[in-house]
């Protein structure tokens, strides 16, 4: 019995994030950019289809498919120079009626119709893919605010008031796992339409209440609504299960992180000299601060994946105690340039872990070489046995580590990666997550230089530098916090000045996001002192940023090349 509920557990763990959530949480900004990422996705298989009878005739169409669920993409364009401007159906009907217009039909209906047919098709073959659909249309949808609920109901997203969308194409993955490539043959078999009778309903299997019992409390754990019981009778009943990560409002009321003990910042080298350490506290909603994130749709993926497991290892520990557990290592290498948010991504990561019960604390220990190399001898040791014990239970996040391989054979920053390496093979330190961080090309030199050293960190995530798209949404994010908002031209202003300085960038030395809050800091300076300095209109002119706020931004220069 326990077996089942395990694999339905894990069924339903899978479910709740992976491909479904991710274009859920786009934007239109965003939307097109994670459709061609898709592309890029080992863990899902993709198609492309121009037209699909007998609904979505003539339309370019993207499915994309894993283990779990399937998401079809929907392209609607329309004739060179015509922009249509209508309502769509409140209801999903096929046609759309309104007095003064000829009747129309309903590419969002005929996007559900869509859905529903391959939903068939995969139950005939006996598959249980959830499906969801996503139209990118060229039309503007006068209701389409009013519709969003309606439309997530039917599990269809809607955006709307593309331009040229005739011209764009992705690219897709017919190389992914042929399990995912089964479903999606599956879906757009139309041989197995005529197998299937109108009269046909889903076969519902005879459950036992003790199972219907389980499943109800596990669709409540799933979705962060479940006070855990006390009854020792029931089977999830341990006091020390956490809520997984999805369960951002419950997490933020019954999950008190200011609870956790954090240790102090200080280490002592030697008897003359200590060093501060920055400790990071854990996050109450660490799976919300991840999917605020902007870019970064390969990293989350797999901190999904990594977290799952590692929760699925605790899960079978608890229900069969002694069983072989999989083998995961929570080491990581994180590269990128600065402001790429790889202190964010650290911070996220030690919570999330916390919340899958993998850590204790969840909190994050951020060092670099200063933290170790002391005065005296034996200061390289005694540093490290502090940090990681401050570190125990959480993240030990080291800044900038490859400069611990200096060029000299006996510098002291060899050892202390020796002795993490030895310390770290000690079965005993379970409880922490130790993160390299570092510019890429310098940190895959260290590797090299030390073989041991890759073993111990298995788990690679690369932070890329942020598109001017993704810079101008991160814009967006951090005005938003002050409700500040920009006047058409401010914007224009700031998006032309900002692209001038993204094509001039030096990729060694440009801040990325470190680049737009040390110029937003400028135009808020500029925007305080005018509206000192000018005598108040009304209450909403001290929060609008005009063209007068935007200061010039100082060009980044490339540095230059010594020698010929």
């Amino acid at each position: 019995m326990f077996n089942m509920k395990c694999f339905k557990f894990c069924r339903m763990m899978r479910k709740a994030n992976r491909l479904i959530n991710d274009f859920k949480k786009q934007e239109k900004y965003s939307i097109w950019k994670h459709i061609e990422a898709m592309a890029v996705n080992y863990a899902v298989y993709s198609k492309s289809l121009l037209g699909m009878e007998p609904f979505l005739t003539g339309k370019d169409v993207y499915v994309y498919v894993d283990t779990e669920n399937l998401v079809v993409v929907c392209l609607d364009c329309y004739k060179r120079h015509e922009q249509p401007t209508y309502e769509e159906s409140e209801g999903l009907e096929p046609i759309i009626f309104r007095e003064g217009d000829e009747p129309r039909e309903s590419i969002v209906w005929k996007l559900k119709e869509t859905m529903h047919m391959m939903e068939r098709r995969l139950r005939l073959c006996h598959f249980e893919l959830t499906v969801y659909g996503v139209l990118l249309t060229e039309a503007n949808i006068t209701n389409a605010e009013d519709l969003e609920d309606m439309w997530e109901a039917n599990h269809i997203k809607v955006f709307e008031g593309f331009k040229d969308l005739r011209h764009r194409r992705a690219a897709v993955n017919t190389v992914a796992s042929m399990r995912a490539r089964i479903y999606c043959d599956a879906s757009l078999d139309s041989e197995l339409d005529k197998e299937l009778s109108e009269e046909e309903e889903p076969v519902k299997t005879e459950t036992t209440k003790e199972e219907d019992e389980f499943d109800r409390l596990l669709e409540e754990f799933i979705n962060g609504d479940l006070k855990m019981p006390t009854d020792e009778n029931n089977t999830i009943s341990d006091d020390e299960n956490e809520p997984d990560d999805e369960s951002q409002e419950e997490l933020s009321t019954d999950t008190n992180m200011d609870d956790v003990q954090i240790p102090d910042g200080k280490i002592e080298q030697n008897q003359n000299l200590t060093v501060d350490v920055k400790i990071l506290r854990p996050l109450a909603n660490p799976r919300e601060e991840l999917d605020k994130l902007v870019g970064c749709a390969d990293i989350k993926r797999r901190m999904d994946e990594l977290v799952a497991l590692t929760g699925y290892n605790k899960l079978m520990s608890e229900q069969f105690p002694g069983s072989k557990q999989h083998e995961v290592s929570l080491h990581s290498i994180f590269l990128g340039h600065p402001g790429t948010g790889k202190t964010t991504v650290c911070k996220i990561f030690g919570s999330l872990l916390h919340q899958a019960g993998a850590l204790s604390k969840g909190h994050v220990v951020v060092c670099d070489r200063g933290t170790f190399i002391g005065t005296l001898w034996g200061d390289e040791e005694r540093s490290v046995q502090q940090v990681l014990e401050k570190a125990k239970g959480g993240v030990l996040m080291i800044d900038e580590a490859y400069l611990l391989v200096g060029k000299n054979e006996n510098d002291p920053g060899r050892l202390v990666l020796q002795l993490l390496m030895n310390i770290l093979a000690d079965e005993s330190q379970r409880d922490i997550a130790v993160i390299l961080c570092g510019y890429k090309d310098q940190m895959l030199k260290m590797l090299e230089c030390n073989p041991g050293l890759e073993s111990r960190f298995p788990n690679k995530f690369e932070f890329r530098d942020f598109t001017i798209d993704e810079l101008l949404a991160i814009t967006n994010s951090r005005v938003k916090e002050y409700e500040y908002q920009f006047t058409p031209e401010a914007w224009e202003k700031y998006r032309s000045l900002l692209l001038q300085a993204y094509q001039v960038r030096d990729p060694l030395t440009w801040g990325n996001a470190r680049f737009i809050a040390n110029q937003l800091e400028r135009i808020y300076i500029q925007h305080a002192g005018r509206c000192v300095r000018q005598p108040l209109m009304d209450k909403c002119s001290l929060r609008q940023i005009t063209p007068e706020d935007i200061v010039p931004i100082e060009m980044p220069r490339q540095r230059a090349r010594i020698g010929f």
